[in-house]
């Protein structure tokens, strides 16, 4: 997959990375190259492998899923600022 300029500048502006005119030509022939990278790995046949948690096989550590402090949402609730009906009060900040 091939990128442009104009594709650079806008992924550098959604992570809020200053790049320069000079930048954005090197990256953009970078970021090809690892966008054609990622596109081979489709092309490996995975069909029948089982997911890996590590390449040394494992099994995950688990646990019984209790509460253990639970009751005291009064205490926690009464560290909040402003509260309601047992609940944090917060600004809105979807308009």
């Amino acid at each position: 997959m091939s990128l442009d300029k104009a594709t650079v500048a806008r992924i550098s502006r959604l992570a809020r990375i200053a790049t320069t005119e000079e930048e954005q030509e090197r990256l953009a022939g970078e970021l090809g190259g690892i966008l054609a990278w990622v596109e081979q790995l489709g092309e490996v046949d995975t069909d029948g492998v089982e997911p890996m948690t590590s390449v040394v096989e494992m099994l995950l550590k688990s646990r019984e899923d209790v509460v253990s402090d639970g009751g005291i949402a009064d205490d926690v609730v009464r560290n909040a600022p402003k509260s309601a009906h047992g609940f944090f009060v917060v600004p809105k900040v979807v308009e």
